[in-house]
């Protein structure tokens, strides 16, 4: 089964809680949240992987 990633921004002054990523097989195993932007304010450097 294909990788799921939570992720929420930290950035104070976004309206974005959390979101999920779900990938294909075709997805390189080495990538991660900081290959991703918020889609909501577009930052990068606020996202943060939540790990349950």
């Amino acid at each position: 089964m294909p990788a799921t990633l939570e992720v929420k921004c930290a950035n104070p002054d976004c309206e974005l809680d959390m979101f999920e990523l779900h990938y294909t097989y075709d997805m390189p195993d080495d990538v991660g949240v900081e290959d991703f932007a918020c889609p909501y304010c577009r930052e990068t450097e606020t996202l943060e992987e939540i790990r349950v």
